[in-house]
C-alpha cells in the first residue's frame, strides 16, 4: 500500500514542482516587464539618473554633468526631457540652491538656442554640444557677476573648464541615451559606446559622494560593484578600463580619493584575469587588490573599512542575476556572448536568405510545371480542334453549295467525316497522292469528289505549316520548362548550401597551430571552414618565406598527416613586402586526376576544322571531356561545333545536371535556325572522387577504354543535336580504374582506311599494340597511323586521350605527434 501511494505521490510532486517553477518564471518575467515599463518606457530611470548627475561635482564646485545630460535627453527623447529636468533640478538643489537655478536657466537657454536655430540632422550633435557650452558659460558668468559683481581670471578659467567639460560630456551622453530610453536595443555596442556608458555610470556614481552608512561610502561600494560586473562580463581589458575611468572621475571630484583609481584599476585587472572562476574568482581578485592597495595607500588604519566596502560590493555582486551579466556581455565586442549573439544574428540572416532562395526555386519549379502541364492538357484537345477547323475550311469551299449537303452531314456524318480524314492522312503521307481505291470509294460517296480532294490538298499545306509552327512553340515551352526546372534545382541546392551550419573548430585550430609551431614554423593564424572528408577547407597566414615553398613542402604534408587525407595548396597570395604575411588556402586533393592528350587535323590539311573539343573541371570534383563535330567542314561547321561546346560548358558550369544541359543545348540549336546545320556531341563526365564516368553520346561514334591488354567499347545511339526538337539522352556509365586510358574521337578517325572492312577491330588492334600509355603520345600515334594508312586527310580528325591516375602528392606526409592529431575530433563532428 505504501509503495502504491509513493508511486502516486512522486509523479504528482514532480508535476507540482514543474508547475511551481513555471509559475515562478512567469512571475519573474511579469515583474521584469513591469519594471522595464516603469523605469525605461515611462522614463523614470532618467529622473533618477538626473537626480544623481545634478548632485555630481568636480573639485567641490564645478557641475558639468547636469546640463549635458538634459541636452542629450532633449535631443534624443524630447518627450522625456521634462522628467530628466525635474531630477536634475532636485538633485542640484540638494547641493546648493544656486546650482538648481543655474541648471534651470541653462536648460531654458539650450532650448531657446535650439528653437531659434535648429541644426540639421547631419551636424545636430556637434551643434547641441556647442549650445551647451554657450548656455553654461553665459549662465555661470551671469551668476558670478550677480553674486560678486566681479569676475577674476581664476573664475573665468574655472567657467571655461566647466563649460569645456560640459561640451565633451554632451557628445558622450548623446551616445548613451538610446540605451536608457529605448526598451529593446537590437544592435551591439561599439567600443566608443562602451566607454561612453562607463563614463556615464562613473558620473552617476559621483552624485553619491558623501553618502555613508556606518562609515561605509556608497561611492566606493558602487564603483567596486561596477568593476566586478564588467570584469566578469568582459574580461581584464574592460574591467581595468572601468576601474581607471571611474577612479579618474572620482579623483576629479575629490582629490582625497585619488588612490581609489589604483584600487579599482588593479581590481578590474585581477578580476578579469580570474573570470574563469566566475563570481568567486572575480570577487577574489577584488579582495586581493583591496588588501594590497589598502595597505599601500592608507596603511592599516582604515583597511578594515576598505575591506568592508569591498565585501559590500561583493554581496551586491553575488545577488546580481547571472542573466543580467550575460546581457551586458552580449553588447561588448570580444566576449563569447557577443560572438554567440553575432552568430545568432548571422544564422537568422542566413536562414532568411536561404528561405528567399528556396522561394525563388519554388517559383521556377511552379513555372516549369505550368509550361509542362500546358502542353499535356492541350495536346489532344488541340489535335481534335485543329482537324475540325481544317474540315470547316474544306466544307466551306465545297459542301456549303452542294445539294447533297444534308444527306452527307446530317444522315451520313460519320462516313463523310472519316472519309475526309482518311484522304487528308493519305495526302500527307504519300506526297499529295491518294490511293486509287480510296479515290473510287470517295467518288461513289461524293458527287464533288475531285473538288473535295483538291480542296483538302490545298488546305493541307496551310495545316501542315500551322502544325509546324505549333510544334516549334511547344518545343519552346519544353525548353523553357527544362531550363526553369534546372535553375530551380540549382537554386534549391544553393539554399541548402547556405543553410549548412559552419561549425566552430576552435579546438582543431589550436591543435593545428600548436603542431606546426612545435615543428619550428611560425604561423600567423589558422581558420578552418570545413573538415568534411574530401572537402577540407583551411586558410592560414604564413610569414613571408622568400619563395622557399614552405606551404607546399612542409605545411601541406603536415596537414595531410594531421587530418588523415591528402591536403594540397589550392591558392597562395604572397606578401607584398618582406615582413608581411602570405595568405594560403589548403583544400583536399581529389583521389584521381586526369591527364589529357589531344591531336587533330583539318580536312585536306587546312587550318580550320569542323571538329571542336574541350576539357574542363566544372567543380564538385567533376571533369568534363567533350568533342563536337559540326556537319560538313570549314568555317561554318567549326562555328557550329564551337558554339555547341561553349553553350554546354556555360550550362554545366552553372551546376545544371548533364542530361538537362544537353537537352537545353539541343533545343537552342534546333530553334535558333532553319538551316540544315547539325552537330554531334561526345561528352564524358569523370568523377574525380571515385573515377566513375558517364558517357552522353549524341550521334557520336564509339569511344574506347584501354585497361592493360583489354579494350572496351562504349557506344550509344542518339540523333545529331538540332535535328530533332525532343529526344531522350542515353547515359552509359562505367567504372574506371587508375592507369586506364579513355580514348574519344570524331568520325574522321573512326571511319579509318577505305580498304579496311572492320574498322572497329582494326582500331582496337592498333590501340592494343601501342607500347606507350602517355596520353599525348597515344593521341599523336593513332592520328598518324590513320593518316598514313589512308594516305590523305579526307575529313576533319580529332582524338582526345585521357589517362586516369591516382593523385599522388609531390611531397610525402610529414608525421606529427599522435597527441596533435585532430582526426578523431573531425570524425566526431
Amino acid at each position: 500500500m505504501e509503495k502504491v501511494e509513493r508511486n502516486l505521490i512522486e509523479p504528482m510532486a514532480e508535476i507540482n514542482l514543474k508547475e511551481a517553477r513555471a509559475d515562478a518564471t512567469k512571475w519573474v518575467g511579469t515583474v521584469q516587464n513591469k519594471l522595464e515599463e516603469f523605469f525605461i518606457k515611462r522614463g523614470f530611470l532618467l529622473t533618477i539618473i538626473g537626480f544623481l548627475l545634478g548632485r555630481a561635482l568636480i573639485l567641490s564646485q564645478l557641475a558639468p554633468f547636469g546640463l549635458p545630460f538634459f541636452a542629450a535627453v532633449y535631443l534624443m527623447r524630447r518627450d522625456r526631457a521634462p522628467l530628466a529636468l525635474i531630477g536634475l533640478i532636485v538633485g542640484a538643489v540638494t547641493v546648493d540652491f544656486s546650482n538648481g537655478l543655474v541648471m534651470f536657466v541653462g536648460s531654458i537657454l539650450v532650448m531657446l538656442l535650439y528653437k531659434v536655430r535648429g541644426p540639421s540632422i547631419v551636424n545636430q550633435v556637434q551643434v547641441m554640444a556647442l549650445y551647451v557650452f554657450l548656455s553654461l558659460s553665459l549662465t555661470n558668468v551671469a551668476k558670478q557677476y550677480i553674486l560678486y559683481r566681479d569676475i577674476q581670471m581664476y573664475d573665468a578659467m574655472m567657467i571655461a573648464v566647466e563649460s569645456g567639460l560640459a561640451l565633451i560630456l554632451t557628445l558622450i551622453f548623446i551616445q548613451c541615451i538610446p540605451l536608457l530610453a529605448v526598451r529593446k536595443r537590437v544592435t551591439s555596442l561599439k567600443t566608443e559606446e562602451v566607454v561612453s556608458v562607463i563614463i556615464l555610470m562613473a558620473s552617476i556614481m559621483t552624485g553619491t559622494i558623501g553618502w555613508t552608512l556606518y562609515d561605509l561610502s556608497f561611492e566606493h561600494i558602487l564603483s567596486r560593484y561596477l568593476v566586478l560586473l564588467f570584469s566578469l562580463a568582459a574580461g581584464a581589458a574592460i574591467g581595468s578600463t572601468v576601474g581607471v575611468v571611474t577612479g579618474l572621475i572620482f579623483s576629479l571630484a575629490s582629490v582625497a580619493t585619488l588612490y581609489q583609481m589604483s584600487l579599482l584599476a588593479f581590481s578590474g585587472l585581477l578580476g578579469g584575469l580570474l573570470k574563469e572562476g566566475k563570481k568567486i574568482g572575480v570577487s577574489l581578485g577584488l579582495m586581493i587588490a583591496t588588501i594590497l592597495i589598502g595597505l599601500y595607500g592608507e596603511g592599516s588604519t582604515n583597511i578594515m573599512i576598505t575591506i568592508y566596502e569591498s565585501l559590500g560590493a561583493i554581496i551586491l555582486f553575488m545577488l546580481t542575476p547571472t542573466i543580467l551579466i550575460e546581457k551586458i556581455a552580449r553588447h561588448i565586442p570580444g566576449t563569447v556572448e557577443y560572438s554567440n549573439e553575432q552568430q545568432v544574428y548571422m544564422r537568422k540572416m542566413r536562414d532568411v536568405t536561404a528561405q528567399r532562395v528556396s522561394q525563388f526555386s519554388n517559383v521556377f519549379e511552379a513555372l516549369s510545371n505550368s509550361f509542362s502541364q500546358m502542353d499535356e492538357w492541350s495536346k489532344n484537345e488541340d489535335e481534335d480542334r485543329e482537324f475540325d477547323y481544317f474540315l470547316s475550311n474544306v466544307t466551306e469551299k465545297t459542301c456549303q453549295t452542294c445539294s447533297k449537303k444534308n444527306y452527307c452531314w446530317a444522315k451520313n456524318f460519320n462516313a463523310t467525316y472519316d472519309g475526309m480524314k482518311e484522304i487528308m492522312i493519305q495526302l500527307g503521307d504519300n506526297g499529295g497522292q491518294i490511293s486509287s481505291k480510296t479515290n473510287r470509294e470517295w467518288n461513289k460517296q461524293c458527287i464533288r469528289g475531285q473538288k473535295v480532294v483538291d480542296a483538302i490538298s490545298q488546305e493541307l499545306t496551310f495545316y501542315q505549316a500551322n502544325q509546324k509552327l505549333k510544334r516549334q512553340v511547344q518545343e519552346s515551352r519544353r525548353l523553357v520548362a527544362d531550363q526553369l526546372r534546372g535553375v530551380s534545382e540549382v537554386m534549391e541546392d544553393f539554399a541548402k548550401e547556405i543553410q549548412r551550419e559552419r561549425k566552430n573548430h576552435h579546438l582543431q585550430e589550436e591543435q593545428i597551430l600548436e603542431a606546426i609551431q612545435d615543428f619550428g614554423l611560425q604561423i600567423g593564424n589558422v581558420e578552418i571552414y570545413s573538415l568534411e572528408q574530401g572537402n577540407v577547407d583551411i586558410d592560414m597566414s604564413v610569414p613571408f618565406c622568400q619563395g622557399r615553398g614552405e606551404c607546399e613542402k612542409l605545411i601541406a604534408p603536415m596537414l595531410s598527416d594531421i587530418l588523415g587525407e591528402t591536403i594540397i595548396v589550392q591558392s597562395e597570395e604572397c606578401a607584398a613586402f618582406p615582413n608581411g604575411f602570405c595568405h594560403v588556402n589548403f583544400k583536399s586533393a581529389k583521389r584521381f586526376v586526369v591527364e589529357t592528350g589531344i591531336a587533330h587535323a583539318a580536312k585536306g590539311g587546312g587550318f580550320v576544322s569542323g571538329d571542336s573539343h574541350t576539357t574542363m573541371e566544372i567543380g564538385n570534383g567533376k571533369y568534363a571531356i567533350a568533342i563536337s563535330d559540326g556537319m560538313g567542314n570549314g568555317e561554318r561547321a567549326h562555328v557550329e561545333s564551337m558554339e555547341t561546346l561553349q553553350l554546354l560548358q556555360k550550362i554545366l558550369m552553372s551546376g545544371i545536371e548533364e542530361k538537362i544541359a544537353i537537352k537545353s543545348v539541343n533545343s537552342v540549336l534546333s530553334l535558333r535556325t532553319t538551316d540544315e546545320i547539325f552537330s554531334t556531341l561526345d561528352l564524358a563526365m569523370v568523377d574525380l572522387h571515385d573515377a566513375k564516368v558517364k558517357f552522353l553520346k549524341i550521334c557520336s561514334i564509339p569511344s574506347f577504354i584501354k585497361r592493360g591488354d583489354k579494350i572496351m567499347k562504349i557506344e550509344s545511339s542518339n540523333l545529331p543535336m538540332g535535328i530533332m526538337r525532343e529526344f531522350d539522352v542515353d547515359v552509359v556509365s562505367e567504372q574506371l580504374k587508375a592507369e586506364d586510358l579513355l580514348i574519344m574521337m570524331s568520325d574522321g578517325i573512326f571511319e579509318g582506311p577505305n580498304h579496311v572492312e572492320n574498322v572497329e577491330y582494326w582500331l582496337k588492334r592498333k590501340i592494343k599494340e601501342l607500347e606507350t600509355d602517355e596520353p599525348q603520345a597515344v593521341a599523336d600515334l593513332i592520328l598518324e597511323e590513320v593518316i598514313r594508312t589512308k594516305g590523305e586527310i579526307d575529313d576533319d580528325m580529332t582524338i582526345v586521350v585521357a589517362k586516369i591516375k591516382h593523385n599522388t602528392p609531390k611531397w610525402s606526409t610529414i608525421p606529427v605527434g599522435a597527441n596533435k592529431k585532430t582526426k578523431s575530433k573531425r570524425l566526431a563532428i
